[in-house]
Protein backbone atom coordinates (compact mmCIF):
# COMPACT_ATOMS: atom_id res chain seq x y z
CA UNK A 1 0.00 0.00 0.00
CA UNK A 2 2.83 2.57 0.86
CA UNK A 3 4.53 1.63 -2.74
CA UNK A 4 1.20 2.90 -4.49
CA UNK A 5 0.79 5.34 -2.55
CA UNK A 6 4.38 6.95 -3.24
CA UNK A 7 3.97 6.15 -6.89
CA UNK A 8 0.89 7.63 -7.18
CA UNK A 9 2.09 11.01 -5.17
CA UNK A 10 4.97 10.77 -7.80
CA UNK A 11 2.99 10.94 -10.29
CA UNK A 12 0.74 13.69 -9.20
CA UNK A 13 3.53 15.76 -8.55
CA UNK A 14 4.86 14.76 -12.27
CA UNK A 15 2.78 17.17 -14.13
CA UNK A 16 3.65 20.77 -14.87
CA UNK A 17 1.13 23.42 -13.96
CA UNK A 18 0.38 23.96 -17.42
CA UNK A 19 -0.09 20.27 -18.65
CA UNK A 20 -3.89 20.76 -18.79
CA UNK A 21 -4.19 17.06 -16.82
CA UNK A 22 -6.81 17.02 -14.39
CA UNK A 23 -7.04 14.21 -11.98
CA UNK A 24 -9.92 13.02 -10.94
CA UNK A 25 -10.61 9.95 -7.67
CA UNK A 26 -13.78 8.67 -5.75
CA UNK A 27 -13.38 6.76 -2.64
CA UNK A 28 -16.12 5.22 0.16
CA UNK A 29 -13.37 5.95 2.67
CA UNK A 30 -12.26 9.19 2.81
CA UNK A 31 -11.32 8.93 6.43
CA UNK A 32 -8.42 6.04 5.64
CA UNK A 33 -6.58 8.58 2.64
CA UNK A 34 -3.09 9.62 3.56
CA UNK A 35 -2.90 13.60 4.57
CA UNK A 36 -0.71 13.79 2.07
CA UNK A 37 -3.13 12.74 -0.98
CA UNK A 38 -5.80 15.48 0.11
CA UNK A 39 -3.34 18.26 1.26
CA UNK A 40 -3.49 21.26 -0.69
CA UNK A 41 -1.90 20.61 -4.43
CA UNK A 42 -2.71 17.43 -5.06
CA UNK A 43 -5.99 16.88 -4.41
CA UNK A 44 -7.48 20.47 -4.04
CA UNK A 45 -11.09 19.96 -4.05
CA UNK A 46 -13.48 17.35 -2.02
CA UNK A 47 -17.03 16.86 -3.48
CA UNK A 48 -19.26 14.87 -1.41
CA UNK A 49 -21.76 13.25 -3.51
CA UNK A 50 -24.19 11.59 -0.42
CA UNK A 51 -27.34 9.58 -0.81
CA UNK A 52 -29.87 11.16 -3.09
CA UNK A 53 -33.00 12.98 -1.52
CA UNK A 54 -36.42 12.22 -3.14
CA UNK A 55 -35.91 14.41 -5.63
CA UNK A 56 -32.99 12.80 -6.90
CA UNK A 57 -34.48 9.25 -6.76
CA UNK A 58 -37.11 10.50 -8.84
CA UNK A 59 -34.50 11.68 -11.13
CA UNK A 60 -32.78 8.14 -11.09
CA UNK A 61 -36.11 6.06 -11.37
CA UNK A 62 -36.80 8.05 -14.63
CA UNK A 63 -33.25 7.41 -15.78
CA UNK A 64 -33.75 3.83 -15.21
CA UNK A 65 -37.15 3.76 -16.43
CA UNK A 66 -36.43 4.71 -20.02
CA UNK A 67 -36.08 1.24 -21.74
CA UNK A 68 -38.82 -0.29 -19.40
CA UNK A 69 -42.66 -0.89 -20.33
CA UNK A 70 -44.19 0.59 -17.16
CA UNK A 71 -48.06 0.20 -16.63
CA UNK A 72 -49.94 3.29 -15.97
CA UNK A 73 -50.51 2.76 -12.23
CA UNK A 74 -46.66 3.18 -11.39
CA UNK A 75 -46.40 5.87 -9.43
CA UNK A 76 -42.60 6.96 -9.54
CA UNK A 77 -43.21 9.47 -7.23
CA UNK A 78 -44.84 6.96 -4.53
CA UNK A 79 -42.04 4.73 -5.22
CA UNK A 80 -39.47 7.46 -4.12
CA UNK A 81 -40.70 8.61 -1.31
CA UNK A 82 -40.74 4.75 0.08
CA UNK A 83 -37.26 4.17 -0.57
CA UNK A 84 -35.38 6.59 1.77
CA UNK A 85 -31.75 5.89 2.21
CA UNK A 86 -31.54 4.11 -1.32
CA UNK A 87 -28.60 4.63 -3.46
CA UNK A 88 -28.68 4.94 -7.44
CA UNK A 89 -27.11 1.19 -7.56
CA UNK A 90 -30.28 -0.03 -4.91
CA UNK A 91 -32.99 2.23 -7.12
CA UNK A 92 -31.39 0.15 -10.26
CA UNK A 93 -31.41 -2.95 -8.80
CA UNK A 94 -35.70 -2.38 -7.30
CA UNK A 95 -36.37 -1.82 -11.05
CA UNK A 96 -34.10 -4.75 -12.86
CA UNK A 97 -36.19 -7.29 -9.89
CA UNK A 98 -39.23 -5.74 -10.50
CA UNK A 99 -38.85 -6.23 -14.50
CA UNK A 100 -37.69 -9.63 -14.03
CA UNK A 101 -40.80 -10.59 -11.70
CA UNK A 102 -43.31 -9.34 -14.90
CA UNK A 103 -41.37 -11.03 -17.34
CA UNK A 104 -41.67 -14.22 -15.39
CA UNK A 105 -45.31 -13.48 -15.03
CA UNK A 106 -45.42 -12.59 -19.02
CA UNK A 107 -47.02 -9.22 -18.00
CA UNK A 108 -47.42 -6.90 -20.67
CA UNK A 109 -45.87 -3.91 -18.62
CA UNK A 110 -43.90 -3.62 -15.29
CA UNK A 111 -47.45 -2.78 -12.39
CA UNK A 112 -46.50 -0.74 -9.36
CA UNK A 113 -47.19 -3.90 -7.37
CA UNK A 114 -43.76 -5.42 -9.28
CA UNK A 115 -42.15 -2.54 -8.11
CA UNK A 116 -43.67 -2.44 -4.31
CA UNK A 117 -42.31 -6.90 -4.48
CA UNK A 118 -38.90 -5.89 -5.98
CA UNK A 119 -38.23 -2.60 -3.34
CA UNK A 120 -39.56 -5.03 -0.37
CA UNK A 121 -36.81 -7.57 -1.35
CA UNK A 122 -33.90 -5.05 -1.58
CA UNK A 123 -35.17 -3.46 1.92
CA UNK A 124 -36.00 -6.72 3.63
CA UNK A 125 -34.27 -10.22 1.34
CA UNK A 126 -35.89 -12.33 -0.80
CA UNK A 127 -38.75 -14.30 0.63
CA UNK A 128 -37.76 -17.87 1.75
CA UNK A 129 -41.13 -19.56 0.79
CA UNK A 130 -39.68 -22.71 0.79
CA UNK A 131 -38.12 -23.02 4.55
CA UNK A 132 -40.23 -25.35 6.94
CA UNK A 133 -41.01 -23.68 10.01
CA UNK A 134 -43.63 -25.38 13.06
CA UNK A 135 -46.90 -23.94 13.68
CA UNK A 136 -45.54 -23.18 17.28
CA UNK A 137 -42.94 -20.99 15.94
CA UNK A 138 -44.78 -19.30 13.62
CA UNK A 139 -47.34 -18.38 16.43
CA UNK A 140 -44.44 -17.08 18.03
CA UNK A 141 -43.19 -14.87 15.32
CA UNK A 142 -46.91 -13.60 14.88
CA UNK A 143 -47.12 -12.42 18.07
CA UNK A 144 -43.42 -10.98 18.41
CA UNK A 145 -44.41 -8.66 15.11
CA UNK A 146 -47.69 -7.79 16.47
CA UNK A 147 -45.75 -6.25 19.28
CA UNK A 148 -43.74 -4.33 17.19
CA UNK A 149 -46.52 -3.05 15.00
CA UNK A 150 -48.91 -2.44 18.07
CA UNK A 151 -45.68 -0.39 19.85
CA UNK A 152 -45.45 1.52 16.49
CA UNK A 153 -48.63 2.66 15.89
CA UNK A 154 -49.39 3.89 19.22
CA UNK A 155 -45.95 5.51 20.04
CA UNK A 156 -45.10 9.23 19.45
CA UNK A 157 -42.47 9.76 17.58
CA UNK A 158 -41.63 6.55 15.82
CA UNK A 159 -41.84 6.36 12.12
CA UNK A 160 -45.07 4.86 10.37
CA UNK A 161 -45.93 1.65 10.14
CA UNK A 162 -45.11 0.18 6.66
CA UNK A 163 -45.38 -3.41 6.21
CA UNK A 164 -45.70 -6.56 8.96
CA UNK A 165 -45.14 -9.76 7.63
CA UNK A 166 -44.24 -13.32 8.96
CA UNK A 167 -43.02 -14.70 6.00
CA UNK A 168 -38.82 -15.60 6.23
CA UNK A 169 -36.83 -13.30 4.84
CA UNK A 170 -32.92 -12.84 4.91
CA UNK A 171 -31.73 -14.03 8.50
CA UNK A 172 -34.90 -13.23 10.06
CA UNK A 173 -38.46 -15.21 10.52
CA UNK A 174 -40.74 -12.25 10.09
CA UNK A 175 -40.32 -8.05 9.65
CA UNK A 176 -41.81 -5.42 10.64
CA UNK A 177 -41.10 -1.67 8.68
CA UNK A 178 -41.57 1.25 9.49
CA UNK A 179 -40.45 4.54 7.22
CA UNK A 180 -40.16 7.94 7.51
CA UNK A 181 -42.58 10.17 5.85
CA UNK A 182 -39.99 12.19 4.60
CA UNK A 183 -36.43 12.27 4.64
CA UNK A 184 -34.86 12.84 7.77
CA UNK A 185 -31.17 13.85 8.04
CA UNK A 186 -31.43 14.00 12.17
CA UNK A 187 -33.10 12.76 14.91
CA UNK A 188 -34.39 14.10 18.62
CA UNK A 189 -34.17 12.08 21.51
CA UNK A 190 -37.51 11.82 21.90
CA UNK A 191 -37.54 9.88 18.36
CA UNK A 192 -34.25 7.36 19.25
CA UNK A 193 -36.52 6.49 22.38
CA UNK A 194 -39.40 5.76 20.62
CA UNK A 195 -37.04 3.66 17.93
CA UNK A 196 -36.15 1.87 20.89
CA UNK A 197 -39.55 1.10 21.87
CA UNK A 198 -40.45 -0.18 18.97
CA UNK A 199 -37.18 -2.46 18.81
CA UNK A 200 -38.53 -3.64 22.52
CA UNK A 201 -42.31 -4.34 21.61
CA UNK A 202 -41.74 -7.94 20.13
CA UNK A 203 -39.80 -9.03 23.39
CA UNK A 204 -42.85 -7.68 25.47
CA UNK A 205 -45.47 -8.98 23.18
CA UNK A 206 -43.42 -12.68 23.56
CA UNK A 207 -43.60 -11.82 27.57
CA UNK A 208 -47.41 -10.92 27.99
CA UNK A 209 -48.26 -13.78 25.87
CA UNK A 210 -46.18 -16.89 26.67
CA UNK A 211 -44.42 -16.03 30.03
CA UNK A 212 -40.58 -14.68 31.23
CA UNK A 213 -38.95 -17.89 30.23
CA UNK A 214 -40.62 -18.50 27.45
CA UNK A 215 -38.95 -15.58 25.22
CA UNK A 216 -37.20 -16.84 21.75
CA UNK A 217 -34.03 -15.46 20.26
CA UNK A 218 -35.91 -13.32 18.22
CA UNK A 219 -34.70 -10.15 21.10
CA UNK A 220 -30.81 -11.01 20.08
CA UNK A 221 -30.68 -7.59 17.79
CA UNK A 222 -32.54 -5.55 19.94
CA UNK A 223 -29.80 -6.69 22.57
CA UNK A 224 -27.30 -5.53 20.12
CA UNK A 225 -28.74 -2.32 19.51
CA UNK A 226 -29.02 -1.38 23.37
CA UNK A 227 -25.80 -2.94 24.02
CA UNK A 228 -24.04 0.03 21.08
Amino acid sequence: MKQTLNQLLTELDGFEQNSGVIILAATNFPEMLDKALTRPGRFDRNVVVGLPDVRGRIAILKHHMKNVLAAPDVNLEALAAGTPGFSGADLENVINQAAVRASKAKAQAVSMNDFEWAKDKVMMGAEKRSMVISPREKELTAYHEAGHALVCMYTKGANPLHKITIMPRGQSLGMTMHLPEIDKYSQSMSEYQAHIDVCLGGKIAEELVFGDDQVTSGVANVSLLLLI
